[in-house]
């Protein structure tokens, strides 16, 4: 699989996401837009906050026939318990193995209280529905970062 490229069609992908759903990128060629945001790990207060901004808009994307999925490291079962947690109407993908992760790049050197790992730099990614990918976030803040993603999908 390659990486994506802003303004190039996102090679294909499918991923296991919640509620035993495939996700394909070829199935929403056509219909609709899609923002897929990466975020470090479930049940965190900034993955929690960015999960619920996202929800809290979630009528304005599907307004602008948007779908969202939240993609993280984290088991399914961990997905579905914080899904149903924070009541999001989207769902989440488990990508235990980071072959999403490398796809779109987002495996980055990270240091926490002087220790280096490799983890999900937070990033957000708009697919039209032609499947092009049209904007790329990348180490987002997430404090006004849903309100971007809605004003770019307003945009298309």
């Amino acid at each position: 699989m390659s990486a994506v490229e802003l303004n190039k069609p996102v090679p294909d992908f499918e991923a296991e996401a919640t509620e035993d759903q495939t996700v394909r990128l070829s199935d929403f060629k056509g219909k609709k837009n899609l923002v897929i945001y990466f975020y470090p790990k479930d049940n965190t207060p900034g993955c929690t906050t960015e999960g619920q901004d996202f929800r809290d808009r979630i009528s304005e994307f599907e307004a602008n026939d948007t779908v969202i999925f939240g993609v993280s490291r984290d088991s399914l079962r961990v997905h579905t318990n914080f899904r149903a947690k924070h009541e999001f109407p989207f769902q989440l993908i488990s990508d235990p193995d980071e072959t999403l992760c490398k796809h779109f790049d987002v495996i980055k050197l990270k240091k926490l209280y002087g220790k280096e790992y490799m983890g999900i730099d937070r990033s957000t990614f708009l697919i039209d529905k032609e499947g092009v990918l049209r904007r790329e976030w990348r180490s987002v803040k997430v404090k006004g970062h849903v309100d971007e993603v809605l004003e770019a999908v307003n945009s298309l």
